[in-house]
């Protein structure tokens, strides 16, 4: 896990990320994308083109997937970004129709995860989940997919003001819990999660299979990189 180590008398809690650290959400996110776009008589997006736009939050992700399909029938940027925000407000309300009735059903938890969060909790640390997804989405499926339990404090993106890469959530998070945000760490999977981290002054580890735009994770910087949550069970016992 490169140069981090889990030593109880350095942490006192841990801010854990949900789509692409936990869960696989991308099944769930094209399912309830592309049912958007059938309401909008639009065409589908590949779920490679989704994995790139996941992980600023459902807005971003919204828009995102709008300009993807504008962009391939007409040229300019500024008017395929001036159809996609003519769009959005009825596409949002789709979205959120579609996501609600499907959370869960086509996502997994990653190998290791369950084991990941055991080894966290068995050494003392307080648990919170920290997502740009919004709130009414995350814990459902948190629920569904029996990780509720392992957490004592869940926010999505509409808890506060601004969402990762913004500094913000991490702040109100660890004011919380009642942590110092140094003696506080960021498990996310991508550069959103270590940019907030860093901002905030928690050590970030990521893990090395979730959505980080299209980009190498390894290539963000961090304090360390787990193939696996459950690598951080050994290190917390070390």
């Amino acid at each position: 896990m490169n140069s981090i180590s889990l030593s109880r008398t350095r942490f006192d809690a841990a801010i854990v990320d949900l789509d692409g650290t936990m869960v696989d959400t991308l099944g769930d996110f094209a399912a309830s994308l592309n049912r958007m776009l059938d309401d909008l008589s639009l065409p589908h997006v590949a779920p490679s083109a989704i994995e790139r736009m996941v992980g600023k939050g459902s807005e971003h992700l919204i828009h995102s997937a709008l300009v993807h399909v504008m962009a391939s029938a007409i040229a300019d940027a500024n008017e395929a970004d001036a159809k996609a925000r003519a769009l959005f407000d009825r596409a949002w309300e789709r979205y959120q129709h579609h996501y609600l009735a499907i959370n869960g059903r086509h996502s997994a938890v990653y190998p290791g995860v369950i084991e990941g969060l055991k080894a966290l909790r068995a050494q003392g640390l307080r648990l919170a989940c920290l997502t740009n997804k919004p709130t009414s989405f995350a814990k459902p499926l948190l629920a569904d997919k029996g990780l509720d339990g392992f957490f004592e404090l869940v926010f999505g993106g509409d808890a506060f003001e601004r969402k990762k890469p913004d500094p913000l959530p991490l702040l109100k998070t660890c004011e919380a819990m009642g942590t110092a945000p140094e003696r506080t760490l960021m498990v996310g999977d991508s550069s959103n999660d270590a940019r907030a981290a860093r901002a905030a002054g928690c050590p970030v580890v990521l893990v090395t299979y979730g959505y980080n735009h299209g980009e190498p994770v390894r290539g963000v910087d961090a304090d360390g990189f787990v193939d696996s949550l459950a690598e951080l069970a050994p290190a917390a016992a070390r």
